[in-house]
Formats: C-alpha cells, sequence, structure tokens
C-alpha cells in the first residue's frame, strides 16, 4: 500500500508562488522591447502667402554684397555651406538681383552642387529700363539663378515699373514665375509703394523694415495687409548698425521669454513680431550667422507689448 504525499513544506510553498510571481515578469522579458517614439522635429514658423495661401518659411536669406563672388573654391566654398544650412534648417526663400554683380549666377552655381537640398524658393527682380532690356534681363536671371525656374519676379526700386509690371504678369500668366511684386528701399518711395498696394495687382512687397527703422509700420504694413500682399523686409539689422548699438552689451534675460538667445534673433524676432511681415532677408556669406539667423524663425514670437520693451532696449 503506497504511502499519502507528504505535504508541502513551507519552503516549497515559498519557491512555487515565487515561481508564479516571476513567470509573467519572465516572459515579459523574452518579448522585444519596443523603442520610444521618436521626438518630433521642431520645423521653422510659416505664414501663408496671401493670394494662395502657400507656407512660406519665415526666414529668408538676402545676396546682396555677399554672394557676389568669384568662382574659385575658396570663395565658394563658405557660400555653399551657407546655402547647406539655410536650406536644411527648413528656410526657402533666396532673393537676389541682376543689380547684386554677380550673386545671381553665384547662387545658382552654388545650387546646382547641392543637388540633394530641399528645393528653395527663388526670387530675383528686373533693374532697367525698356521693355527689350527686361526680357533680356528676365531671361538671364532665370536662366542663371533659377536654371529655368523662378518663383517670384519683382519691379527692384519701382525702375520702369510701368513698363515691367504688365510683362511680369504675362510671365506668371503663362505659368513662367508663380508670383510678382515690387519693391524700393528709400522712404521717399512709401507713398509710391503705398499706391501701388492699393491701385495694382500685387502677390509681394520688398521694403526696408528694423528695430530702429519703424517707418514702413504707419501705412505700408497696414496696407499690405489690407491688400492681401506678403511682406519681404530688407535691411533687417539696419545695414548692420544694430549690432554696433549693441557692441559688448548682453542680452536681455526676458529674451528667453521668447526662445531668443541671441541679438540677431532678437532683431529678426522684433520683425516677425508684426503680423503683416512673411519675411526677413538677412545676408550672409557666414555659416555661422546664417545657423543663428535661422533660429529665430523657430520657438516663440514677441506679442506686441513684448516689441516695444525691445524697441526701449536701444533707447537706453
Amino acid at each position: 500500500m503506497s504511502q499519502p504525499p507528504s505535504p508541502p513544506s513551507r519552503r516549497d510553498v515559498l519557491v512555487a508562488g515565487l515561481g508564479a510571481a516571476l513567470l509573467p515578469r519572465l516572459v515579459h522579458a523574452a518579448q522585444p522591447v519596443p523603442k520610444p517614439a521618436p521626438t518630433p522635429k521642431a520645423t521653422m514658423l510659416t505664414r501663408p502667402i496671401p493670394k494662395s495661401g502657400e507656407a512660406l518659411p519665415v526666414i529668408g536669406l538676402g545676396t546682396w554684397q555677399t554672394f557676389d563672388v568669384g568662382a574659385s573654391p575658396a570663395e565658394r566654398a563658405p557660400l555653399k555651406d551657407v546655402l547647406q544650412r539655410f536650406l536644411d534648417s527648413g528656410a526657402r526663400l533666396i532673393d537676389s538681383s541682376p543689380m547684386y554683380g554677380r550673386a545671381e549666377r553665384v547662387v545658382g552655381d552654388v545650387l546646382a552642387a547641392l543637388p540633394d537640398a530641399p528645393k528653395p524658393f527663388l526670387a530675383t527682380k528686373v533693374w532697367t529700363t525698356g521693355k527689350e532690356s527686361g526680357l533680356e534681363q528676365l531671361e538671364t536671371s532665370v536662366r542663371d539663378m533659377g536654371r529655368g525656374r523662378m518663383d517670384l519676379l519683382q519691379v527692384h526700386n519701382l525702375v520702369d515699373w510701368r513698363t515691367h509690371l504688365p510683362v511680369l504678369r504675362e510671365w506668371k500668366a503663362k505659368g513662367r514665375v508663380r508670383y510678382v511684386g515690387i519693391t524700393h528701399y528709400q522712404k521717399s518711395a512709401f507713398p509710391e509703394l503705398e499706391r501701388l498696394l492699393k491701385e495694382e495687382t500685387l502677390d509681394f512687397i520688398q521694403l526696408p523694415y528694423s528695430l530702429t527703422d519703424r517707418e514702413a509700420e504707419k501705412r505700408l504694413l497696414p496696407a499690405a495687409a489690407a491688400n492681401g500682399v506678403a511682406v519681404l523686409v530688407m535691411q533687417p539689422f539696419a545695414t548692420g548698425d544694430l549690432f554696433s548699438r549693441v557692441k559688448g552689451r548682453a542680452l536681455p534675460e526676458w529674451a528667453q521669454e521668447f526662445d531668443c538667445d541671441s541679438w540677431a534673433q532678437f532683431f529678426l524676432k522684433f520683425i516677425l513680431g508684426h503680423p503683416a511681415v512673411n519675411c526677413p532677408l538677412p545676408a550672409t556669406s557666414n555659416p555661422k550667422h546664417v545657423a543663428d539667423n535661422v533660429r529665430a524663425g523657430f520657438g516663440r514670437l514677441p506679442d506686441a507689448k513684448t516689441r516695444e520693451r525691445m524697441a526701449r532696449v536701444l533707447d537706453t
């Protein structure tokens, strides 16, 4: 006759219980551990082009003086780095003109050397008198800078605008350019710019505006907003005067409130704080400077009250 099984000892009970408790953990540990979701990459702020609704990144690149260089590798290498960093940041608009010497061709050459870079938004101008001369200049610009395409064509400083603006509209109707506009750098031309904003069909206007040059706020920026015209800003650093005025001064700590960590960003974010502005166009041939400039297009922007506080920084 067999003996009845011995009752389990306390040790047996503890071991069995521990095994039961560990089993789900062991099974779970045997499963592949899912990777954490990637952190979304920050993207540059955009503003819509009023006439189309197309989203345009808020930091552009000017080329006056900075891209008027020769063909040597030593001269081109920094510009290649500038355009690569600019486009990699999410920025898109590159602005030039026949007035800027070799800049248009240099832009075209350097972009051709960056075949994998994101597609830029190309803008240039017509700067001559007479229809035939204007057509010749436009064809050269599109060939040299755009390699056959162009996003925006502008009448530079209103030179013979009555002749050129109808031509630009014809090109737009034929699909040779997507947008047309006008520019001027002198305050004496502001009344004429305002009149054209109201009387002509325009997609863009380019004008000077900065922390120390706020004349455009009085009438031009409101007129552009009222008539659905996108605003590009030339001379956002007041041709370098702004940096001279803050040389040796520390950036205010409260600049962190709108995600600003340099004077260049301070000046650009002031401009972008105005809702009528689409895109300032700081010009540079320095890769470090362009990397700094494009950061102004990320994070928070100052409100109207903060912008007035920013203006008072230079008053002191």
